[in-house]
């Protein structure tokens, strides 16, 4: 996958990894060093403002700096004489005493001795926060910075916390004189004191300097603090960072690929169940139970699908019933073109023959009695039939469309049969048929009776119509559960298969040449056929032995 969301993370993770080692590498080159220098001055002017302070409140007190600086030793000495465990002697590194050559505290004992109480150095009274001593250890300790003050009228270090401390008095001496080595840079100039940073050839190293007075103008003091090479630990520093940074790249790369993998798995799931559902695979579903974002889209999927699955499933059936619509629509047109065709043909043959008639009755082409009444039961005859025909296509319309329900009635099927066949019997005669009906004793059923006469009477006058060989007609009766089935048999030529299902559609008729020998219409089927089914019953042919059979059912009485 080109665009994959994994690999995009891991490109952005490596690239802010990138960018970030850049940036580390960028300060450390162009900021730390000022950083640090900066540090250092603001730590060399608080140490200049503590000791001010100081100095001040001794001068306001009335008291000479020098007195103020000598007590103070002398009272530290005598606090470590008085306490220190003459059983092991101190080496010359251990405490202070005051009297030296340059009259400042010399360190002595090994620092390691005990008081006489048993407990350690670090248990001895410490001095008070507003003295020198107490400031001086300060900054001492915390900044690594040497301290030497210095009386501007005799010269001499009143109080030095450095080995060299006779240097750094000549050292600042030689500054007030304006007598430098020349290789200073000024860091900050104050009222009364000057930061620079130094080289001091000696060490072959840098230092931070802050030398003046202070604000009595009579104490001169110089502070000294070591600058490491700070260039020397930003190339450290950027070489350490690189291999720290490399290192933790290649890990958090490593760690970022199975992270990113443990993310993009399961949108990958969602990605193949929205595959399956984009080619209508309803049955795919999101089967996790996590409740982040992937567990709620996951079941969003989920309710979408479903409500996919149902929208469609209701599409096709509006579809199938739109379908169908559209079939009966194309149906019923094409049966509003048969039915004018058939109409037309029908009406066409007596419409002619009453129409010729009538023209030779006219033109006075029957002189004598007996041709004028050929000529007007021709014309009377072909009217009768183009009159049934508009009754039976009146009577199939209301039918077809509601408008002539049956009225339900007990009868008794079998009287009805009896007397249709009475009433027919000259008919009967001139088709030369022989009509068998042996009922076994009268059946009732629910029905409206004039309908199912005419039922009747088409299966008999259809019957009459076609028949053939024996010229045999049987009727009868199968009660069945809850129902009777009446068959109307005739001997003659089956119908063929492929005719069977068309011989209720209005005006089909067997003979494709549609002659007149038997003087259908092709109608009564149909009205069979629209009579049964606002019955609520069936209706049915099929070819038997030697003939055809037509048959209907009936709901019996309870």
């Amino acid at each position: 996958m080109k665009r994959s969301i994994r690999r995009r993370i891991m490109i952005i993770f490596i690239g802010i990894m990138a960018a970030m080692l850049f940036a580390i590498w960028a300060m450390n080159n162009w900021w730390l060093e000022r950083y640090y220098t900066s540090q250092k001055l603001a730590s060399m002017e608080e140490a200049y403002t503590r000791l001010d302070e100081v100095v001040m409140d001794k001068v306001a007190a009335g008291e000479n700096i020098g007195d103020v600086i000598t007590r103070e030793a002398q009272q530290e000495w005598n606090d470590w004489n008085s306490n220190l465990n003459r059983e092991e002697t101190p080496s010359d590194e251990a405490f202070s005493e005051p009297g030296g050559d340059d009259g400042i505290f010399k360190k002595r004992g090994n620092g390691k001795g005990r008081l006489a109480d048993g407990g350690s150095p670090e248990d001895m009274p410490q001095p008070d926060e507003d003295s020198f001593r107490y400031v001086i250890r300060e900054f001492g300790e915390k900044n690594n910075m040497a301290i030497v003050l210095v009386d501007s009228s005799t010269g001499k270090a009143l109080l030095s916390s450095a080995r060299e401390g006779d240097w750094l008095a000549q050292k600042v001496q030689r500054y007030i004189l304006g007598a430098g080595m020349g290789t200073s840079e000024i860091l900050a100039e104050h009222t009364n004191y000057t930061v620079e940073k130094n080289y001091d050839p000696r060490s072959k190293s840098m230092y931070m300097e802050s030398w003046g007075f202070f604000s009595d103008n009579s104490t001169l003091f110089i502070m000294q603090m070591p600058l490491a090479s700070i260039r020397d630990s930003v190339v450290l520093s950027n070489r350490f960072t690189t291999f720290v940074g490399i290192a933790a790249l290649i890990m958090g790369s490593i760690l970022m690929y199975f992270v990113t993998r443990q993310v993009t798995k399961p949108i990958m799931r969602l990605a193949a169940l929205s595959e399956r559902m984009s080619h209508l695979d309803f049955e795919a579903s999101y089967e996790g139970d996590a409740e982040d974002e992937v567990g709620v889209l996951g079941r969003s999927m989920n309710a979408l699908s479903d409500k996919l699955k149902e929208t469609i499933w209701e599409l096709q059936e509006a579809n199938m019933v739109l379908q169908k619509d559209i079939e009966e629509k194309i149906q019923i047109d094409e049966m509003r073109k048969d039915f004018i065709a058939n109409v037309s043909h029908e009406l066409k043959t007596p419409i002619a023959l009453i129409q010729g008639y009538a023209e030779g009755l006219t033109e006075g082409m029957c002189e004598d009695e007996e041709s004028r009444n050929y000529y007007c039961e021709v014309i009377m005859d072909e009217a009768g039939k183009m009159n049934k025909m508009v009754k039976q296509l009146l009577t199939l319309t209301a039918l077809e469309f509601g408008n002539d329900t049956p009225v339900i009635d007990c009868f008794d099927i079998t009287e009805l049969i009896a007397d249709l066949l009475n009433s027919a019997s000259i008919l009967i005669q001139q088709n030369d048929a022989h009509v068998e009906f042996e009922p076994d004793g009268p059946v009732f059923v629910m029905a409206d009776e004039f309908k199912i006469e005419e039922v009747v009477t088409n299966y008999l006058n259809n019957a009459m119509n076609h028949l053939g060989g024996e010229r045999r007609i049987r009727i009868r009766t199968e009660q069945q559960e809850g129902q009777v089935k009446v068959s109307v048999y005739n001997t003659g030529e089956p119908i063929p298969e492929e005719d069977i299902t068309n011989l209720w559609v209005k005006f089909f008729k067997v003979d494709k040449a549609r002659t007149r020998a038997y003087g259908g219409s092709g109608i009564g089927l149909s009205i069979v056929k629209a009579i049964m089914d606002a019955h609520n019953q069936s209706c049915g042919v099929a070819n038997v032995d030697d003939g055809v059979e037509f048959w209907f059912t009936l709901k019996t009485e309870k």
